[in-house]
């Protein structure tokens, strides 16, 4: 049966894979309770933790600074009228403080990313050569142990902190490489979207409860428990990782003979041959469809990553709003991002085994809602004055309509090389780093004096590369798994 829409690649008007293959020589077996789904619950779980222990520094390091002797600066108000929450006592902490500048604390803060970007694509490689569990698995290990560690090495100096940071993100580096990688032998083809989107889930999960948690731990405790207790959460996830993942459908021990032949059958005819030891380096990097992802990727996380580090700032300096007492104000964005990214996922995946669209449609869709959407809602965020309803409202938006992107581009690399996704992952990320290193920067380059004005520009700038990416995945996106992919590459690639 033809798909729905039409497309540019002649082969992407044909019936979707699941229905061209394998359907008639095995049957499907139910997601619900199968050891596919609880591979999801444990990828959801790992980038839970990974996230926590990612943006739990921001929230602790309030309390990490000498407010004494920090340096008077124009910004100790809001532009627009402050909302001043019910005033708690203030309780005596034990913990050491630290008289750092502001530059010292954004070199702290960006530090986990010079370590993050020099992983990707060695993690993907080394997940294709060795496996994914272990990679994964011992990749957020050296990053809980850091954190464990990090009350002990601030209190050496912020040069030492700063250096663990980076080591912390050069464990981090492999886990979505290696994620990626896992899928490309655990996932059909009609069910990645929803399998993977659990697994992304995680991430949203961790942003949402750990900003929060993080100032509530910092409150009635201290801020190192901030480490203590988000280690020993990641502490507890790598034990049941260790003894209850396992690395392929033929190598795990209680999965069913009918999920095996079915997850087996599915993929067949899309991963590279045992024996195929050589990797097309060169048609990877020179594949249209690798740089379009690479493009809509990049121009994805410019808009995450901005307001990841500086949605806090933006709600504190123009709207009024103290992340402390706000926490969840500050997270919703990225729970709407997570219910949003759940709900595509499904649609995808219905739309493609049930309505019989292409994935080059499905994926192309949601990519185009999930960066075009984000976009408007963004410039919208800017021009709402001090209104600040309708602009967290619109933040909310902007941000879960982002989410719908999770099931375009971001899963398409397992659509074009299965059997290189790991690695693809890598490349994509390795470029889609760049925006977590100069995008706050920028952006805090541009609103030296905190008008609602300087703000305007960081967010039309955010939407304007959005557009950007949204228009050249369009253009060039594919969903097929691409010749270099699935053949023995020919001599000097």
């Amino acid at each position: 049966m033809e798909s729905h829409g039409s497309d540019t690649d002649g082969e992407e008007q044909q019936t979707p894979l699941l229905h061209r293959g394998y359907k008639s020589k095995v049957q499907s077996a139910p997601v619900c309770c199968s050891a596919r789904c609880s591979l999801a619950f444990f990828c959801c779980y790992a980038f839970f933790v990974v996230y926590a222990l990612r943006v739990n520094l921001s929230v602790a390091m309030v309390d990490m600074l000498n407010t004494n002797h920090q340096p008077n600066t124009n910004h100790s108000s809001s532009v627009c009228p402050p909302h001043i929450s019910p005033a708690r006592p203030k309780r005596n902490h034990s913990a050491s403080v630290y008289d750092w500048d502001t530059e010292t604390q954004g070199w702290i803060l960006g530090s986990f990313f010079y370590g993050y970007i020099f992983t990707q694509v060695p993690g993907g490689y080394l997940a294709g050569r060795f496996g994914s569990k272990w990679l994964l698995g011992f990749g957020i290990l050296v990053t809980v142990v850091f954190t464990l560690l990090t009350p002990v090495v601030a209190d050496l100096g912020a040069s030492y902190l700063i250096g663990i940071r980076i080591l912390e993100g050069i464990g981090e580096g492999v886990t979505f490489p290696a994620m990626y990688n896992m899928w490309a032998v655990w996932a059909p083809p009609t069910e990645r979207s929803r399998l993977a989107s659990i697994a992304y889930i995680g991430a949203q999960i961790g942003t949402v409860l750990s900003l929060p948690l993080s100032g509530e731990i910092c409150f009635y405790f201290d801020w190192t428990y901030v480490f203590y207790i988000f280690g020993a959460v990641g502490l507890l996830w790598f034990v049941l990782w260790a003894g209850l993942v396992f690395e392929s459908p033929n190598t795990h021990r209680w999965i069913s003979e009918r999920e095996k032949l079915y997850i087996v059958g599915a993929l067949e005819n899309e991963l590279a041959p045992p024996s195929h030891r050589d990797i097309p380096w060169r048609a990877m990097l020179t594949s249209r469809p690798l740089l379009a992802i690479m493009v809509a990727h990049f121009s994805y996380n410019w808009t995450f990553y901005t307001l990841l580090t500086l949605l806090p700032t933006y709600m504190n300096d123009i709207l009024g709003f103290s992340i402390q007492e706000n926490g969840w104000l500050s997270a919703l964005p990225y729970l709407g991002s997570a219910v949003t990214a759940f709900l595509s996922a499904q649609l995808s995946d219905y739309l493609q085994e049930k309505c019989f669209y292409s994935t080059v449609v499905v994926r192309k869709a949601l990519t185009i809602v999930g960066m075009t959407g984000p976009a408007v809602f963004l410039v919208a965020a800017g021009n709402t004055g001090c209104n600040y309803i309708l602009a967290i409202a619109f933040l909310t938006i902007s941000s879960s309509l982002g989410g719908v992107s999770s099931s375009g581009f971001n899963i398409n690399h397992l659509d074009i090389a299965p059997s290189y996704a790991g690695i693809l992952l890598g490349i994509t990320n390795t470029f889609a780093t760049i925006p977590g290193m100069v995008g706050p920067v920028i952006a805090r380059s541009l609103t030296t004096n905190n008008t609602i004005e300087e703000w305007q520009t960081v967010f039309y700038i955010s939407a304007a590369i959005n557009l950007i990416g949204a228009t050249t995945y369009t253009l060039f996106g594919q969903g097929t798994v691409q010749p270099w992919a699935i053949q023995m590459p020919h001599r000097g690639e």
